[in-house]
């Protein structure tokens, strides 16, 4: 089981990034996504999360209206569309899955509930 976490680099404020989070050894139609992000001397954070069908979504407050999470399960792949970035989004942005029913979204205010990580995607947004 593995996670791959793709699409971080340089951008500059108000620009866009996509994350992708690609999914190998197992079928990530059964697993519910979170997105987290930590930057320097900072917790991991919470962002985004969704339900294995697609169907449900959370967003942080910080992210709500700049970042979309979006899943194709035929790809094998969940990604996180980053709009209108701030420099306070610099950080390492990872994703996690944990087995879930379709429709049932994980709360990402803990990093508690994910079993499986991928090994993060450095964003780093200039002012």
């Amino acid at each position: 089981v593995q996670l791959q976490a793709s699409g971080g680099g340089l951008v500059q404020a108000g620009g866009s990034l996509r994350l992708s989070c690609a999914a190998s050894g197992f079928t990530l139609d059964y697993y519910a996504i979170g997105w987290f992000r930590q930057a320097p001397g900072k917790e991991r954070e919470g962002v985004s999360c969704i339900s294995g069908s697609g169907g449900s979504a959370y967003y942080a407050d910080s992210v709500k209206g700049r970042f979309t999470i979006s899943r194709d399960n035929a790809k094998n792949t969940v990604y996180l569309q980053m709009s209108s970035l701030k420099p306070g989004d610099t950080a390492v942005y990872y994703c996690a899955a944990v087995p879930a029913g379709p429709d049932t979204i994980v709360g990402v205010t803990t990093t508690q509930g994910y079993d499986y990580w991928g090994q993060g995607t450095l964003v780093t947004v200039s002012s």
